[in-house]
């Protein structure tokens, strides 16, 4: 029966959003303001019409309805009850249902807190976020139905989730990625309204721009839990692969970034507003390619849910609809965006410019070494790119982004002397190339891209230091009081910036001082890496709830005392036989210690293992500056004066 209720639930919400993408849009362009009147109820309806959806297909896990072809293949009756909820979106027709309630409650929430915009606009927004709602609810009803029946012959048990996906991660990671993905549609309604009416002044910048912070602190945080769940959970020790799926949400998260600068310039200054409408297209088609590259089997990849070409074909059809129509009317529209405001080369603006097409250019790189193998394939080229293309591009890239960042943050709009930023600049960049010379100085050769990343880190960090006294101390009520006086806008910025410094000093960190030892090890066997020595201590067995495990313990020794007790293990799974290495990690601020097991050596001679051992340093400061970066900006957001979209336009300092 929760089948049949969900069935109808999306049924439902396919009519509710096509109602709201054709009446209410109608209406607006009629002058009937009872047409008008229905968007915010089409949309809560929409909304809680997806939500009874997500509740039976819930229940049809909890209760282990097998006749549910997405239950039985996603789901099995010893999983632990976390996991079979998890299971909701560990697979492709789940994780569709996911993106479309996403969507409907990202629509459901502009029409509640949208009091304050003008009633058109709200509606053209809705309706172009009913059209969204329209494709995707189509992709799932007749391609991808989470709900579709396996009578009259159905399995008593399922065949299990996938083991990679049992595991904490899985309950978080996707839906903080799909709200930063599917959060971005909301700049692209914006966007989109504004160019149907005809209408682009600040105002519909300032009603954006809090939409889009919180998809990008979503995202942000999204990314930052795939990283982390790929580290421990995969046993290869890495944290980043430059894998497609991982280049799919980085691509939207840069051209996001890109964005959200584009949009104060376009509320401070009413200025870039056909640049900042066209990152707001890009960010969510690329949002949309990203949905396409996961579900088309157009890639192998770990992270990839579905094989089906059909479904990727709709998709991609789907992805054209939306960009190619949105760029259609883009470039209809694009004579009325030109400004007539200028700016000089050295003011605030032109950093930001400068620092868009940085980013920009960075998600274009990401982008072609995506597809590239893919339209190789196609052709009948085999392609391979790999780690260095995109490391070639992006340590250049990431020092361009540093360098116009910090200038960009000392100058004024509209015109900045050069000669008190060059003072400022002068103040603070020596002294970033001597703390970070020092901060270098660790045990081992750190190469000169080492140096230099450390070296920017420092910059950037010092650089917003000295901005931050220098503001407080203008208020002329002492250094305490003056910082009280500071926005949390301005604070929000400050780490945002603070914790890509923290991100950049991880990632060099961990690659260039991390230490790897692949070995044969048995119980009372040793290894000496670094500063820490590992002695395996005894193997042992022990069952899971639908697992068995061989179990390894080995003490970590630092300077003869013991720090840590790791237990990895290589796990067995009974319904598909599936077998997983889990890592053991002893984390830290400073360094991560890191043993997994490989397969038994010799295994009736002496249970030798060939066992993995890692010593990384900072890596834990990747996550750490992720997740300082996304504190800001919901910082930023806590802002009354940021979230106020009544303000008029005023120029800031």
């Amino acid at each position: 029966m929760a089948a049949e209720i969900g069935q109808l639930s999306l049924w439902l919400a396919l009519a509710l959003a096509s109602c709201l993408a054709i009446f209410p849009l109608v209406g607006v362009h009629r002058g009937i303001a009872a047409w008008q009147w229905y968007a915010r109820p089409l949309a809560w309806t929409q909304w809680l019409a997806m939500s009874t959806a997500m509740v039976a297909l819930g229940y049809c896990f909890y209760s282990n309805d097998f006749s549910v072809a997405y239950v039985a293949n996603h789901s099995n009756s010893a999983l632990p009850l976390h996991y079979r909820l998890a299971a909701i979106w560990g697979g492709h027709e789940g994780s569709l249902l996911l993106w479309g309630w996403m969507l409907s409650g990202w629509a459901a929430l502009v029409g509640l807190l949208s009091r304050s915009v003008p009633d058109a606009m709200v509606v053209r927004v809705l309706s172009v976020m009913g059209m969204i709602a329209v494709g995707f609810l189509c992709f799932m009803l007749f391609t991808s139905n989470p709900f579709d029946r396996a009578l009259p012959w159905f399995p008593l048990d399922g065949v299990d989730l996938n083991p990679l996906l049992q595991d904490p991660g899985l309950v978080v990671h996707p839906p903080m990625l799909y709200m930063g993905y599917v959060g971005f549609s909301v700049a692209f309604a914006f966007a989109v309204a504004g160019l149907m009416a005809g209408d682009m002044d600040p105002a519909w910048a300032r009603w954006a721009r809090p939409w889009t912070t919180v998809a990008w602190c979503f995202l942000t945080v999204g990314i930052a839990l795939g990283s982390w769940w790929a580290y421990y959970e995969l046993g290869w020790g890495g944290w980043w692969f430059w894998d497609p799926v991982e280049n799919a949400s980085l691509m939207p998260w840069l051209a996001g970034t890109a964005l959200i600068h584009s949009l104060a310039v376009t509320e401070k200054r009413n200025m870039f507003r056909a640049w900042t409408v066209f990152l707001a297209i890009v960010a969510f088609s690329l949002s949309l390619l990203g949905t396409f590259l996961v579900r088309s089997g157009v890639l192998t990849s770990i992270h990839a849910f579905a094989n089906d070409p059909k479904r990727g074909l709709f998709i991609l059809v789907f992805l054209c609809v939306v960009a190619g129509g949105a760029l259609v009317l883009f470039a209809l529209r694009g004579g009325a965006l030109r400004s007539s405001r200028g700016f000089k080369p050295l003011s605030r603006e032109a950093f930001l410019l400068g620092n868009n097409l940085v980013l920009l250019t960075a998600a274009s790189v990401v982008l072609m070494g995506t597809l590239f193998p893919l339209i190789g394939e196609a052709i009948g080229m085999k392609v391979s790119i790999r780690s260095p293309y995109f490391n070639a591009f992006f340590v250049p890239l990431s020092v361009a982004l540093v360098l116009l960042l910090v200038p960009g943050v000392f100058s004024n709009w509209k015109r900045q002397p050069g000669k008190p930023l060059l003072r400022r600049l002068l103040i603070v960049a020596p002294a970033a190339v001597v703390t970070g010379a020092l901060a270098s100085r660790l045990p081992g050769a750190t190469p000169w891209v080492g140096t230099l990343a450390i070296m920017l880190a420092c910059y950037l960090v010092l650089a917003h230091l000295d901005d931050v006294l220098r503001r407080a101390l203008a208020y002329d009520l002492g250094l305490w009081a003056g910082l009280g006086k500071l926005a949390r806008s301005y604070w929000g910025m400050v780490l945002a910036h603070c914790g890509l410094a923290v991100l950049i000093t991880g990632i060099t960190l961990v690659s260039f001082y991390q230490v790897e030892r692949d070995v044969r090890m048995a119980p009372g066997d040793e290894v000496t890496i670094g500063a820490y020595r590992f002695h395996f201590d005894k193997l042992d067995q022990y069952t899971g709830p639908n697992f068995d495990a061989t179990r390894g313990h080995f003490t970590a020794y630092h300077h003869d005392r013991a720090v840590a007790v790791m237990q990895p293990e290589k796990r067995r799974y009974h319904a598909g036989g599936q077998t997983m290495t889990e890592a053991a990690i002893d984390p830290a601020l400073m360094r991560d210690l890191y043993v997994a097991l490989g397969e038994p050596l010799d295994k009736h001679a002496d249970d030798a293992w060939a066992v993995r051992v890692y010593v990384k340093p900072g890596v834990r400061w990747i996550w750490l500056g992720a997740l300082i970066m996304a504190f800001g900006g919901a910082l930023a957001l806590s802002d009354r004066r940021y979230r106020n979209s009544k303000r008029s336009p005023a120029s800031e300092r």
